[in-house]
């Protein structure tokens, strides 16, 4: 007989617990939801990226950055073969170069970086090189002073002391070696033993070591010091030639310190120390 509910109406809902008991089994054993594997996420290997070689820039870029004119004329330039790199016309766009490369536009060498100029006074124990295989060199000096490619000026022995100008503005550097119509410096240069007058004399008109003529612009005793310290004005850009003048005289070279380049001077520049030029100090240089 069937249950009746309240009001005497039979009850639909199903009596059987065993048909329930299945239906719950049934639900438990579910594959989807009782142990449905995890899909694990498959990490797709991603294209190497092209590592760029950061000592290399697009020549159009190049020559942007130095201040000729815009990356699209650039474009216009290298196509019609008014650009060399290293002494070889490029036409190739997308070109890249080094900051060491000789780049050319239009016959002028030109430079992306900022004119830089800076002036150290050199101690002793340092040598005159950009080259990292010389011990202590005058670039760790100024390894601080910028990020610009600059190169010292002429030089100075690794014994001597004094003034050293560094930069990467070519017209300058071109300037100053030039041993007729380039920058004086001046040196201080103690020597071995007295410098006789008539000595005095042959370098002041200008000696032939081996048959070749050193003329200096100035020479001079200094007052209050002996005869073994003299001031000597030249416009060669090494000291090699003092050495030179002297040896042949049959004179040592005991010191010999760089006291003024031009108009720079050593005043308020200690040994060691470096700094940057003026506008004024450098727009006297460009005028010399």
């Amino acid at each position: 007989m069937s249950r009746q509910g309240k009001g005497g109406k039979a009850s639909s809902k199903p009596t059987n617990k065993k048909g329930g008991k299945r239906r719950d089994e049934a639900k438990r054993k579910d594959p989807v939801s009782e142990k449905a594997p995890i899909k694990k996420k498959v990490a797709v290997a991603s294209m190497p990226k092209k590592i760029s070689n950061s000592d290399e820039i697009r020549l159009n870029k190049y020559i942007s950055n130095s201040g000729v004119c815009s990356r699209r004329d650039a474009d216009m330039h290298i196509a019609v073969g008014s650009v060399t790199v290293n002494g070889k016309i490029i036409n190739e766009m997308g070109y890249k170069v080094k900051f060491e490369d000789e780049v050319r536009f239009d016959g002028a060498r030109i430079n992306p970086e900022k004119k830089t100029y800076v002036l150290l006074n050199k101690p002793k124990g340092f040598a005159t090189t950009t080259s990292d295989s010389k011990g202590k060199t005058v670039m760790d000096l100024v390894a601080n002073a910028t990020n610009a490619r600059i190169k010292p000026i002429g030089r100075l022995g690794r014994g001597s002391t004094g003034l050293l100008l560094f930069t990467n503005d070519d017209i300058i550097v071109k300037k100053f070696t030039n041993s007729k119509t380039g920058v004086s410096r001046l040196f201080e240069i103690e020597l071995d033993k007295d410098l006789k007058y008539e000595d005095f004399k042959k370098i002041q008109d200008g000696i032939k070591p081996m048959g070749k003529l050193v003329a200096v612009e100035e020479i001079s005793y200094i007052d209050g010091a002996p005869k073994t310290t003299i001031g000597l004005k030249i416009k060669n850009t090494g000291n090699s030639i003092l050495h030179t003048i002297f040896d042949h005289l049959k004179y040592e070279i005991i010191r010999v310190d760089c006291v003024q380049i031009g108009q720079l001077t050593k005043k308020d520049l200690p040994r060691g120390h470096w700094k940057h030029l003026t506008t004024q100090e450098v727009n006297t240089l460009q005028m010399m």
